[in-house]
């Protein structure tokens, strides 16, 4: 039997994620508009990355399986979304998101996976506030 290749990047856990997207080709801008790219799904993750090519000049389909766009579960998501942002007292940290996400996950999910997820999770609160997500920002729902 062959063995499966997860085409984890090398390397010490904190350099894996920048280390393999320094080594990714990049797409000529002239030929974004001969590339269609399909998104499946129009939750939050979906609807940001259709929106996020889009802007860059890609074509963009975007597919659910909902009867509207707007019917995603990150609509109806009531538990919010986590980030490393560093509020003063607050102790929070990339290290500490990345520990608590492990441990929540019972120690089974890729540990490059989830530290790349903390690296770039303030990054993905500012994009998605800037494409206007409407958080709550109280417990109130507010």
């Amino acid at each position: 039997m062959t063995p499966k290749d997860a085409k984890i990047p090398e390397g010490p856990l904190a350099e894996k994620w920048s280390k393999y997207k320094a080594n990714q080709k990049l797409v000529n801008p002239a030929n974004k508009r001969r590339l269609d790219i399909i998104v499946v799904g129009t939750g939050l993750a979906g609807a940001s990355a259709a929106a996020s090519l889009a802007e860059l000049g890609f074509n963009v389909l975007n597919f659910c399986i909902q009867d509207s766009p707007r019917r995603a579960h990150s609509i109806a998501a009531q538990g919010g979304i986590n980030a490393a942002k560093n509020y003063p007292n607050d102790g929070d940290s990339v290290y500490r998101l990345f520990y608590d996400t492990i441990k929540g996950g019972d120690y089974r999910a890729r540990e490059a996976n989830v530290y790349r997820l903390a690296e770039v999770s303030n990054s993905i609160i500012d994009q998605c506030v800037a494409q206007g997500v409407p958080f709550a920002r109280d417990y109130g729902g507010l």
